[in-house]
């Protein structure tokens, strides 16, 4: 008779060099129901699912794995995959140039006698595409889907795996507000369907929704597992366990202090740099004066981060027109050099691919956008830039052992610290934030926005562009709505709600 549960793992520990990512770390999953698995960054989550699937192989590591009333040892993704175990890891592992369905069964083919069968591939891909409601032609390329949609064809191609336990990690964090609901909406499905699933999320509120059970870990410890239909299964009590104390405000307490105009943008316009003749920004005009931080709304597409990327040295667009001035006197930028110079700083919504260096060190991220201040006769001093770094690293809360740690192996929330202090470090008047808090648990959310609110404090004009509007409403003192390119609505602090926001990013065109 099999028992309840599809998934034990005991007493699991593992270390690398002298860091111990688990330390004795247990859970139990039942099957058929989706299990959520909520922790800081780098408390181990990630680890754990590496561990299980074999990614970090038998003999790496102590303690115990039951399957299906089994022990077992897996050596490799390909162990765990024959049992039933699919992950799909946060940094999506499709092949751009390969079609949906050569990504479904790439290493999985359907072929007779080592030629490939395109007519059942093409008919197998297209049946598991139904399933999770992807309306795509099988032989598009995968580089032709966005983000939500390139997650449904890893579930297509998990399915085509016979999945019995199917791990998702982060799976929402990267998309929109529609596109996580459909995916949301799926999981429920694979549930009816018997399939477990195992989510890792840092937005509770799915958690919430979605999962029957949930497991906290926090610094490589199991920390309490408990029922998600239980009284006090509560958004709070899960802060609580994840950061070891009661977080009774999400956003820290400000008294703003606001002085005169920063920085002015006039009638900026930008075109799509492939198809020259849409407008993504359309007339754009605003403020953002000394000690107040602006937020910036509007729907996945609606021209916020080509605004941004536009102002931060044309870095974005073609056929860039208007005026920006800097303090009342106009300025040029025209390149990134040009932005840095005129004290703009412009932090990117995805980290790890703009933002930083991931196989350099702390240091050499820091000091990458005024490697001039470290340098003399073209020669940066490394002792300087070690310095500068290593006081970054306290300053901002920065949990590596020291400022030669790899970018790369950081937690995402300690990776947007890096990214902040780089640009910190530049001296800027204007700090173009895009996304700061995205993939980021609640407690590291909770330092940066005291880092945002300091930057103010200084007297930094700060514009944050966020897809959470209840993080906009928490922060900023005013917020632009934006919509098809065009700047819709400006509300003060006082006014704003999630209702009026939304009617401003949804006004479209007249």
């Amino acid at each position: 008779m099999k028992s309840a549960s599809i998934l034990t793992m005991s007493d699991i520990a593992i270390q690398f060099g002298p860091v111990k990512a688990l330390d004795g770390v247990s859970i139990d999953v039942r099957r058929g129901e989706v299990h959520g698995i909520c922790g800081e960054n780098g408390a181990g989550k990630s680890t754990l699912m590496k561990v299980l699937s074999g990614v970090y192989p038998a003999g790496t590591f102590s303690g115990s794995i039951r399957f299906d009333d089994h022990d077992v040892a897996y050596r490799s993704i390909n162990d765990s995959e024959r049992d039933g175990i699919v992950i799909i890891h946060q940094e999506l592992a499709l092949s751009p140039f390969l079609s949906i369905a050569e990504n479904i069964f790439l290493g999985n083919e359907r072929a007779s006698r080592g030629v490939i069968d395109w007519n059942s591939t093409n008919a197998e891909a297209a049946a598991l595409l139904q399933q999770v409601g992807l309306a795509e032609n099988p032989s598009t390329p995968v580089l032709e889907l966005g983000v939500g949609k390139q997650q449904l064809v890893e579930i297509a191609k998990a399915l085509s795996k016979n999945v019995r336990l199917l791990i998702l990690d982060e799976p929402t964090a990267a998309l929109n507000d529609e596109d996580s609901a459909h995916l949301l909406s799926l999981i429920e499905q694979l549930r009816e369907r018997g399939i477990t699933c195992i989510i890792i999320s840092h937005k509770l509120k799915e958690i919430k929704r979605i999962a029957d059970s949930v497991t906290i870990i926090r610094d490589g410890k199991t920390i309490e597992s408990f029922s998600m239909s239980d009284a006090d299964a509560t958004e709070s009590r899960i802060i609580r366990s994840m950061v070891g104390r009661d977080l009774n405000n999400l956003f820290p307490p400000r008294e703003p202090d606001i002085g005169a105009e920063v920085l002015r943008v006039e009638d900026w316009t930008v075109y799509h740099p492939v198809d020259t003749s849409r407008k993504v920004v359309d007339g754009a005009s605003f403020t953002v004066r000394a000690g107040e931080i602006v937020g910036f709304a509007g729907l996945m597409g609606a021209g916020r981060t080509e605004l941004a990327m536009s102002l931060f040295g044309r870095s974005y667009g073609t056929g860039i027109s208007g005026r920006a001035y800097k303090h009342g006197r106009e300025i040029q930028l025209r390149t990134v050099g040009e932005a840095i110079e005129n004290g703009l700083a412009y932090a990117t919504e995805d980290r790890k691919k703009y933002g930083l260096n991931l196989i350099n060190d702390i240091a050499e991220n820091i000091s990458s956008s005024a490697l001039g201040k470290l340098a003399r006769f073209g020669v940066v001093d490394r002792n300087r830039e070690h310095k500068v770094a290593e006081s970054y690293r306290e300053k901002m809360n920065i949990k590596a052992p020291s400022v030669s740690a790899i970018a790369g192996k950081l937690s995402g929330g300690n990776q947007q610290k890096v990214v902040l202090s780089k640009w910190i470090f530049t001296g800027p008047d204007v700090l173009i934030l895009d996304e700061p808090t995205r993939g980021i648990d609640v407690g590291a959310k909770y330092e940066i926005y005291g880092i945002i609110n300091e930057l103010a404090a200084q007297g930094k004009a700060v514009i944050v562009i966020s897809s959470e509007l209840p993080e906009l409403l928490g922060l900023s003192d005013r917020i632009y709505a934006i919509s098809e390119g065009r700047l819709t609505g400006e509300v003060a602090r006082a006014d704003a709600t999630q209702e009026v926001l939304m009617q401003y990013m949804t006004a479209g065109k007249d």
